[in-house]
């Protein structure tokens, strides 16, 4: 027994520390949704009732998946060309497509979200183009609403789905695509039927970042958002700050963690369907 467990020996530390980190509070977590008063004296299921009963919490819990769903589409319609660029781009070309997809990541989140709102507001630079080209009369309305969370999103969001993407993209050996090309392929079925079945797991997975990070993005939802949307972050710190309602707070929690991580295992299988094909 001591010497199957000593190659775990290194990872026990990492172990020891993810269990204590991450594990218990989340049992601790999973316990308290279950107390019935906000004094925590008694258990019950008077909690989950009350959430599960509302149509307006199963309603902000679709708004909260669709979001974090809108806001992958958008980084998946903007980043996969930019990664099929960066495929057919020369080395020098690359590393500096590269540092422009990580550079957001040095900035901080805050910082950035709070830019939207300057690039967003009526005297923006939207608003100015937009007005510019006479493409309205009056300024748009994108603060507040879920046009302009989205749009933030994208860009905040954009580096989780663009770094596993390329690192994917670089590994794809350019003579399968002269194969294909020599077998009669059009470069549309090239991209289909070759390239996007190869670059299925980096794009799951940059998928998935930016899913779970959309869903999850409290900053952006109250800054962007305002208080005019409401989704499930933004009702947990109203439960556990403003009301002191902790049972119902974790409950709510529980609730986005379970939800969300039913998407994102929808999002991995339908990665490794996609990649499996091209080595079935």
């Amino acid at each position: 027994m001591g010497g199957r467990l000593g190659g775990f020996g290194p990872a026990l530390p990492l172990g020891l520390a993810y269990a204590a980190f991450f594990v218990a509070p989340l049992l601790m977590l999973f316990v308290v949704s279950f107390y019935t008063d906000e004094k925590m004296t008694e258990f019950g299921l008077d909690q989950w009732r009350r959430f599960l009963l509302d149509a307006f919490h199963w309603k902000v819990v679709g708004d909260t998946l669709m979001l974090g769903l809108k806001a992958v589409a958008a980084t998946v319609v903007l980043g996969l060309p930019l990664a099929l660029v960066y495929r057919a781009a020369p080395p020098f070309w690359q590393r500096a497509l590269l540092f422009v997809a990580v550079m957001p990541l040095l900035t901080s989140v805050v910082v950035r979200t709070f830019a939207w709102i300057v690039i967003l507001g009526r005297e923006g630079v939207v608003n100015k183009i937009v007005l510019g080209l006479g493409l309205a009369a009056d300024p748009l309305r994108l603060l507040q609403t879920e046009l302009g969370l989205v749009i933030s999103l994208t860009q905040i969001e954009m580096p989780l789905l663009l770094l596993p993407l390329l690192a994917v993209m670089s590994r794809i050996d350019p003579n399968l695509m002269d194969a294909s090309a020599s077998l009669g392929a059009s470069p549309w079925r090239t991209l289909f039927r070759v390239i996007l079945p190869l670059v299925a797991p980096g794009l799951a997975a940059g998928c998935l970042l930016v899913f779970a990070s959309a869903t999850t993005a409290f900053i952006s939802q109250s800054v962007i958002g305002g208080g005019r949307l409401v989704y499930l972050p933004a009702m947990i710190w109203q439960q556990a700050m403003v009301v002191s309602n902790w049972p119902f707070a974790a409950t709510v929690a529980v609730t986005l963690l379970l939800s969300v991580s039913a998407v994102i295992a929808v999002i991995a299988y339908a990665g490794r369907v996609a990649g499996g094909r091209i080595h079935g």
